[in-house]
């Protein structure tokens, strides 16, 4: 495998500045297309269909992994936002852990995990709080955080 980087909840790609760039596998979990109540069309196509907590790479393929889960667990289920972010189970402690996991499970040693977490209904106290793994640095003023781990 060539690729370098795996977007591990790849959504539409909103962050990304390179939509489909070369060295990244795109992975979600659902592939659809709709068009959001403000008349904005929305995509979500990954290139491999999969779920964070049970990621279908081997051990240590990547230098590179992000993980930007939803962040929802109260959200109705054909929402706007549901759609454009997705939604966590009520099991969501043990669904990040586990994906947390999964992650660091598929990066190469030394190789570098890039977290996404917005603060809406659950602070990001509460998810460091259940996973094994401290963040090396990253921004903690704002509601959307940015942190970095290092296998």
């Amino acid at each position: 495998m060539n690729k370098r980087i795996l977007d591990v909840c790849c959504g539409s790609r909103m962050f990304w500045f390179d939509k489909t760039n070369k060295d990244t596998i795109y992975m979600d979990i659902r592939e659809f297309e709709d068009t959001l109540c403000d008349g904005r069309h929305l995509s979500v196509k990954p290139d491999v269909i999969g779920d964070f907590r049970n990621i279908p790479f081997n051990d240590e393929t990547f230098n590179m992994v992000v993980f930007d889960p939803p962040h929802l667990v109260k959200a109705g289920d054909n929402s706007w936002l549901v759609k454009k972010y997705g939604k966590l189970s009520n099991a969501w402690p043990q669904d990040i852990k586990q994906g947390f996991d999964e992650c660091m499970r598929v990066l190469k040693p030394n190789g570098t995990l890039i977290f996404k977490w917005n603060e809406e209904q659950i602070k990001l106290k509460e998810i460091l709080n259940c996973i094994n793994y401290k963040p090396l640095f990253g921004n903690k003023r704002s509601k959307t955080h940015w942190l970095v781990f290092m296998k």
